[in-house]
């Protein structure tokens, strides 16, 4: 079987239903030479659900903290009312979706990742049977990044981790959406290829920061787990996936360490 595409969608897509679906329509179109994943965020849902609900919404370094009392409602956000609502449109596009998390199949193994988040997990890989049977059934797998561990915890997953976690599951092709076309320097302008180095220096001078610094990080030890480069671009244009899937170059790529220092880049 072909080497699986990994899209990684934020949630800023679920305010944008026509986007969305343009963006299903070209997941069709690549579907015909090469299976796709599709795994999502959904963080303005999130917190708009958690604002309601009268909680305070907290993000350290990029990540949002998940107190326990609010887990089952990022859970039910997340898992739920995000994951079928990209479920409903994938299948009005003419795709076959599957909804799915982390842990389902086992596919993933969640512990725990920083007690100061809260609820927040790491994805481990670890069965990939359930969806390499999928998408021999040419079906599209669509995973919201909610985890749980051994013992049964959920836990909240970093979806931009949740994909790394699902690329090198199925030794996939790593490609990070988010609203922007790329990463950017200094000046706003566009950084077409990023290695180690430049992404530590760029976050030392924090002209990579938040969210955006989890994203290059996740990328680059994805990068360097499966000694292939990383694509981040945007979902607005997602006609780059076709030019992608077609060996061609879009967004900012991330580029691997060398194999023998890929093992210390990311301890």
């Amino acid at each position: 079987m072909t080497k699986p595409m990994v899209v990684k969608v934020g949630g800023a897509l679920l305010e944008e239903k026509q986007h969305a679906l343009h963006f299903f329509s070209v997941l069709k179109r690549i579907q015909e030479t090469q299976p796709v994943i599709v795994i999502h965020g959904g963080g303005n849902s999130v917190a708009n659900l958690l604002n309601a609900l009268g909680f305070q919404s907290e993000k350290i370094d990029g990540l949002r903290v998940t107190p326990k009392e609010q887990l089952p409602y990022v859970v039910g956000a997340l898992a739920g009312t995000v994951n079928k609502t990209l479920c409903s449109w994938a299948l009005q596009s003419g795709l076959t979706p599957v909804g799915l998390s982390l842990l389902d199949g086992a596919m993933c193994q969640s512990e725990l990742l920083n007690e100061h988040l809260g609820f927040v997990g790491k994805a481990v890989p670890n069965q990939p049977e359930l969806l390499n049977h999928l998408l021999h059934m040419n079906q599209l797998p669509i995973i919201s990044s909610i985890g749980a561990s051994a013992t049964g915890d959920l836990f909240n997953i970093n979806a931009d981790d949740a994909a790394a976690a699902i690329a090198a599951l199925v030794q996939g092709q790593l490609v990070l959406l988010s609203d922007v076309p790329c990463v950017l320097d200094a000046n706003k302008a566009p950084i077409h290829s990023l290695n180690k180095s430049q992404i530590h220096q760029l976050i030392q001078d924090n002209v990579i920061e938040g969210g955006m610094a989890v994203k290059v990080n996740a990328a680059l030890n994805t990068a360097n787990t499966l000694q292939a480069e990383v694509c981040i671009a945007s979902w607005k244009t997602p006609e780059q996936l076709i030019a992608l899937s077609e060996g061609k170059t879009c967004g900012t790529h991330i580029v691997p360490c060398a194999p023998e220092h890929s093992h210390r880049a990311q301890s």
